[in-house]
């Protein structure tokens, strides 16, 4: 018998109510008040409650699993018996127990730690269950993301990460000696996906893709992962039906597969619910009306007596809690409260920040022009003011990339889209119809001082067989932080890689 066939995972033990098991795992939770021991175990596919009583256990057994501590991995054999009260409805009476290793001075307590020393502690950090769920609708994402394309007899074209020249802007390229020549890690596999779509119409690539963007803000990494489809033959309405289809799907899955990982996010799956088609679109200029109107102005001062609101009551918690906890007796008790006025100082600060932002939001908006793009506090504000995702079309042609399929009827703008998550999320997708004629992308590649011979190969697609194209980008993290409503995309990705940050 191999060691995986040894044992029961923890996921199927409601099946196995009545009977004796064996399950392996880590120690999540250890308390022994007395004559009895508790164990919480996990085990990847999820947690249940181990319990020891000291009469039933030879003194030897209770003695090594007394003191055991977090982390520890275990190997466990007992009678599993029904207790709705428990995680997962079910309970493991100990007969047995090995210890496989043993752990001390975890690092991880079940305290209240700051974000630095948990991304400090990142390799640790995924063990615990919140970090587990966000990996585990990651998973499913992954999946259905392949899952839609591949239903649709889109093609996978896996894209170079050396590239020669810029996908996207110039200036946040990272550069790489490849035996003594410059290349720079791919900002995007759009470019070899447009020639593989003339050979093969429909097609897709997956994987990991490189900003030098000096940002810190909630919405960045450095290294991120980006699905980019791209279809021959396709104008901007098949775009953004596809992009829609696409959404609905994924999300569809979530709700569908990760309902207890949501739950256990606090995650409002209602509003996951309601992202039905059709989405909201509008126009670029429709924003620009929308920004400079009473309705952001009064989004923003709303949100502001909301956090003013949020910041008195967290001031009131914090003084009842000091109170408490001097008055507290035992030491559990005052780790507990210690542990949530830690959390509430660390709060502060941020909504403070939020407050003290808003008038700066409200002054942008006012002052927004015709002609950039739409920045962070920008996005926020359309995707406050709606309950689905939002198409925003037609951004001035100067503000995007080279590219971009000039709108014929109106040549200040480009025929593209960014799709908004609602809830604040902003931009979770950008996507455009390509130039298809040549000396419409020549010229363009002028008016920005691009050099045109190292995209020769590029200028090809359409010197051969053109035809009207397009595609969009989709990133992972930034569409996962919605879905699991994170503050940052940091959590949304195993190893994060961001401006400062490369460790572990």
């Amino acid at each position: 018998m191999s060691i995986r066939d040894k044992y029961v995972t923890i996921d199927s033990l409601n099946k196995q109510v009545g009977q004796c098991v064996t399950i392996a795992g880590w120690v999540r939770h250890h308390r022994s008040p007395g004559k009895i021991i508790f164990i919480v175990l996990r085990d990847g596919t999820g947690l249940v409650q181990a319990v020891l009583e000291k009469k039933d256990a030879d003194e030897g057994l209770f003695a090594k699993l007394k003191n055991i501590g977090l982390e520890s991995a275990l190997e466990i054999t007992g009678m599993v018996r029904e207790d709705q009260r428990a995680p997962g409805g079910v309970e493991l009476t100990i007969t047995d127990a090995k210890i496989i290793h043993s752990s001390v001075d975890y690092p991880i307590t079940p305290k209240h730690h700051g974000i630095d020393f948990l991304m400090k502690h990142r390799h640790l950090w995924l063990r615990s269950p919140k970090q587990a769920a966000i990996m585990k609708i990651r998973d499913t994402l992954v999946f259905a993301i392949r899952e839609f394309f591949h239903n649709r007899q889109f093609v996978l074209v896996d894209t170079p990460i050396f590239s020669p020249s810029a996908g996207e802007g110039a200036s946040t390229l990272f550069k790489v000696d490849h035996f003594g020549q410059d290349v720079y890690l791919a900002q995007t596999g759009q470019l070899y996906l447009e020639s593989a779509a003339m050979a093969l119409r429909n097609v897709y690539c997956f994987g990991p893709t490189f900003r030098a963007e000096k940002s810190k803000t909630r919405r960045h990494l450095t290294e991120f992962w980006m699905v980019e489809p791209e279809l021959a033959f396709a104008d901007l309405d098949d775009l953004m039906r596809l992009a829609e289809d696409f959404i609905c799907y994924i999300v569809g899955k979530v709700l569908e597969n990760n309902r207890r990982e949501l739950e256990l996010l606090d995650r409002d799956i209602a509003k996951l619910k309601n992202i039905v088609k059709p989405f909201v679109r509008l126009s670029y200029d429709d924003v620009v009306d929308i920004l400079h109107s009473d309705r952001a102005k009064d989004l923003l001062e709303n949100e502001a007596n909301r956090i003013r609101e949020e910041i008195n009551n967290l001031q009131n918690q914090l003084k009842e809690l000091e109170s408490q906890e001097m008055q507290a007796k035992k030491s559990w008790q005052k780790e507990k409260i210690r542990a949530r006025i830690i959390e509430i100082r660390e709060k502060l600060p941020e909504l403070n920040e939020q407050l003290s932002n808003i008038p700066k939001h409200i002054e942008l908006a006012k002052n927004f022009r015709w002609g950039k793009d739409l920045g962070g506090s920008d996005e926020t504000i359309i995707s406050k003011l709606y309950d689905r995702p939002v198409f925003v079309t037609h951004y001035p042609r100067e503000a995007k990339a080279f590219y971009m399929r000039q709108d014929r009827a109106r040549p200040k703008v480009v025929e593209n889209f960014d799709l908004l998550a609602p809830e604040g999320v902003g931009e979770i997708i950008g996507g455009s119809v390509r130039e298809e004629e040549l000396d419409r992308l020549i010229e363009r590649m002028k008016e920005e001082n691009m050099p045109i011979e190292p995209y020769q190969w590029y200028l090809d697609i359409r010197r051969y067989g053109s035809v009207p194209h397009g595609g969009f980008g989709l990133g992972i993290e930034r569409t996962l932080g919605w879905i699991c409503g994170l503050k940052h995309i940091r959590e949304a990705i195993a190893f994060p890689r961001m401006m400062g940050k490369v460790y572990p």
